[in-house]
């Protein structure tokens, strides 16, 4: 894997840090539901489903 391609990953794990982090996570923590579930929950799942995807493609593409 070429160093550019590292580097996107780093710099998807630090915004996943920064977005995973207690201020912002707890901008979610409401009373509101989606579909049942509280937001907190759909937020940390959805974001950790989009980090899976966004990693899958970088790796897959970029894979030398």
């Amino acid at each position: 894997m070429k160093k550019r391609h590292e580097q996107k990953l780093i710099i998807l794990s630090i915004g996943l840090m920064i977005a995973f982090s207690i201020p912002i996570s707890l901008l979610f923590n409401s009373e509101r539901k989606l579909l049942g579930y509280p937001m907190i929950l759909i937020y940390i799942f959805a974001l950790w489903l989009i980090s899976i995807i966004i990693s899958f493609v970088i790796i897959k593409k970029y894979d030398e």
